[in-house]
């Protein structure tokens, strides 16, 4: 009798790689991400569209059309103009113009602040003037002058 040749096995590797290996499709709306990393230290400016990711140490003024992420262990010098502001690490200058802020549990801010929300974690740290929730293109309150907040 003769023998028949064995089933042969799927190689699972032989198919199409997996997900992991493709680089992501990147949509019209989808910014490019900059990063800073851990032992790098940066004196200059930032300005510019997408998004900015701060590991390392910045000294100089951010200006993006994106989001500013201040990695914990962080540290930028400068003033801070972008649409969110993420704060883990510390910031020394102003945030002026985001849409929203958030100061995270590990999040020190030296300086003034003024967003559209503001959202602060337990064992943040922050001494400066507040100034948030008010949008006046919104309101048409343009002649009341929005109260500031101390936090020391």
């Amino acid at each position: 009798m003769p023998q028949q040749p064995a089933p042969q096995k799927e190689d699972p590797f032989a198919s199409t790689p997996p997900a992991y290996n493709q680089p992501p499709r990147a949509s019209a709306n989808d910014q490019k991400e900059t990063l800073i990393a851990a032992n790098l230290s940066i004196e200059g400016k930032i300005q510019g569209a997408g998004h900015v990711r701060v590991a390392g140490q910045f000294k100089g003024d951010v200006n993006v059309e994106g989001n500013l992420t201040i990695e914990q262990g962080a540290k930028v010098i400068g003033g801070v103009r972008a649409q969110t502001v993420t704060i883990a690490g510390e910031l020394e200058g102003n945030v002026d113009a985001a849409s929203r802020v958030e100061l995270q549990a590990s999040g020190i801010l030296n300086g003034d602040l003024k967003a559209g929300s503001l959202t602060v974690a337990a064992g943040s740290r922050m001494r400066g003037n507040a100034e948030f929730g008010w949008d006046e293109s919104k309101t048409g309150q343009t002649a009341r002058r929005p109260e500031t907040g101390s936090v020391a």
